[in-house]
């Protein structure tokens, strides 16, 4: 069952009228499915909530999404951040939807410069909301060109919630962001280094016997202690090599636009990767390269680590630094 995660940024009234709403958590979640070329392909829209107040939630939606939605009902500082911040998170293909407030206008060709300023040029824009059939054809057009699930590669599933269901015991939810888990796996809970077993798993409220890079998953998990979970803890395979614990890293960072704020020794940051959210502090500033202590560890994946953003928030207007552009253990 393929699914397109979608970051969309946006009024409910728009997320309804294309998908089904499904949870509600600081992220709201909208499934659309439909039946194409004989198998059933699911829209998944992720809609951040409480931005520009909190921006945990948006960072979180593109740790996992693969294409992006951003409807805009005026350009203001918020709009900037949440378009540079899809930008630095490499969100490359995406739909801008202008659709301002009955008696207000926005101006396209301000949008457009704001877009291929934040490095968005290859996002298609359009000056009202497109028909809505038209408009999810264009969207399972990304799924039908996204790339293909690799099943050589290691397992990495951050975990964003978990409880215990009576009848089938303790269960973490989160995306599979890497490789696969199956049925009556051995499995590893980072940072607190307890083992489990798969006991079952379930996607899109169905029972499957594997869930693949995309998915987001319930994980009904044996022999494993409920303090070994918390928001943000990783699940990988027993003796798996995928990620590499971080304490203490020397980080070179390629600064957003409209980004004028330097960072100095002492300064707290943010990372964000994988669904982790850690905070860190400045010990240390090298030319471009910046020494940083993390408050807990770092999780970083040994091959193929998606973008690592780095938000500051305090920082006004922009809360985006950027991305790293290398980063080593200390």
């Amino acid at each position: 069952m393929p699914v397109l995660n979608v970051a969309f940024v946006g009024s409910e009234d728009l997320a309804k009228s294309l998908a089904k709403s499904n949870d509600v958590r600081d992220i709201e979640s909208y499934v659309y499915k439909e039946q194409r070329n004989g198998e059933t392909c699911v829209i998944s829209l992720l809609r951040p909530l409480r931005h520009p107040e909190r921006i945990r939630p948006l960072l979180s939606v593109l740790n996992v999404a693969e294409m992006g939605i951003v409807e805009i009902s005026k350009v203001d500082a918020s709009i900037g951040e949440i378009l540079v911040s899809f930008g630095s998170a490499g969100i490359e293909r995406g739909l801008a939807i202008i659709n301002p407030k009955e008696g207000d206008w926005v101006d396209s060709q301000q949008v457009k410069m704001i877009l291929s300023q934040a490095g968005l040029d290859n996002w298609n824009l359009y000056e009202s909301i497109p028909d809505l059939h038209d408009l999810r054809e264009e969207i399972y057009s990304h799924l039908d060109t996204s790339d293909s699930f690799h099943s050589s590669a290691s397992l990495v599933l951050p975990i964003d919630q978990h409880f215990n269901v009576k009848g089938v015991g303790l269960v973490a939810i989160g995306y599979v962001q890497s490789g696969s888990i199956n049925k009556h796996d051995d499995v590893v809970i980072l940072p607190a280094n307890e083992e489990g077993v798969v006991r079952s798993l379930q996607v899109m409220d169905d029972d499957v016997d594997t869930a693949i890079e995309g998915d987001r998953v319930g994980v009904a998990l044996r022999n494993l202690r409920e303090e070994a979970l918390h928001r943000g803890c990783m699940i990988t395979h027993t003796e798996s090599k995928a990620l590499i614990r971080h304490e203490k890293s020397i980080i070179k960072i390629d600064k957003s636009p409209f980004q004028k704020r330097d960072l100095s020794v002492e300064d707290v940051i943010h990372a964000a990767v994988d669904l982790q959210f850690v905070v860190g502090r400045i010990t240390g500033v090298d030319a471009e390269s910046y020494s940083v202590e993390w408050e807990t560890p770092l999780w970083i994946r040994n091959e193929g680590s998606p973008r690592i953003l780095i938000t500051q928030l305090d920082a006004s207007p922009m809360r985006i630094i950027g991305r790293v552009e290398s980063i080593s253990i200390s």
